[in-house]
């Protein structure tokens, strides 16, 4: 059933995308990209939601301005796969802001599949602030929104380090995250972008989430893997192949 879901999602996809891919004379620009995430453990939305080390396979494609990403997640320590999620979306730009509209199925192992739309916007400035708002119209039936800033720091001529802090809010989400409208998270990251070939690169990080409400604490103690903790620490490595 859950193939057949897919199969359904995807092709309504390229249904609609058709007409406008029909209408560019030379044919939007396609590029696609797969990568694997090697990490200590899997953290999501403050919540760590295996303890073992994950290995997360992605695959997306972009035609134009539309795209299509499949993601998995692993626990390695159980060989169990955790989690499998499908995003479409469409992005593009204008004058100094960039949107980014999506959909994402979620597919849950061990609980009931969900799904999300969002919509994202950025602007092209000092620290290159991003808003982007989430609604479970499925099982949580509520909103998650993060406001983010980031900042590429240039170490040598190939080499990069990027910095990135953002705060999120949960506004009656109650599927994964907890029935109640208050501040959810903060985090830092840091990671490095090293080029190995033109086409592939390889980029560790180390990211720090931390809760913001009593809320959130007690979510976070509740739903996460060991019980105890509503912070951690965590990081891995990514190997990406552009093609």
């Amino acid at each position: 059933m859950r193939k057949k879901i897919w199969l359904f999602i995807f092709t309504i996809f390229i249904a609609a995308a058709f007409p406008v891919f029909a209408e560019e004379a030379k044919g939007p620009e396609v590029s696609g990209s797969a990568s694997v995430d090697f990490m200590s453990s899997y953290v999501w939305r403050g919540f760590q939601l295996h303890e073992g080390e994950a290995i997360q396979p992605s695959v997306g494609v972009t035609y134009g301005e539309f795209g299509v990403n499949l993601w998995s997640d692993r626990n390695l320590d159980t060989g169990d796969a955790v989690e499998t999620d499908l995003t479409l979306n469409y992005a593009f730009s204008k004058d100094k802001f960039s949107f980014d509209i999506g959909y994402i199925y979620f597919a849950l192992d061990g609980a009931e599949d969900t799904q999300e739309i969002y919509v994202s916007v950025g602007y092209d400035v000092l620290l290159s602030p991003t808003l982007t708002i989430y609604y479970d119209f499925d099982k949580g039936d509520g909103a998650f929104i993060t406001a983010s800033v980031g900042h590429d720091l240039e170490l040598s001529k190939d080499i990069a380090l990027s910095l990135g802090a953002g705060i999120s809010y949960n506004a009656e989400s109650d599927y994964s995250i907890g029935d109640y409208s208050d501040f959810h998270n903060a985090d830092l990251s840091a990671s490095l972008s090293i080029p190995v070939t033109v086409s592939i690169s390889i980029s560790p990080m180390m990211a720090y989430t931390v809760d913001l409400s009593d809320d959130a604490e007690s979510a976070i103690e509740s739903l996460s893997a060991d019980g105890d903790d509503s912070s951690f620490i965590y990081g891995g490595v990514n190997i990406t192949l552009s093609f």
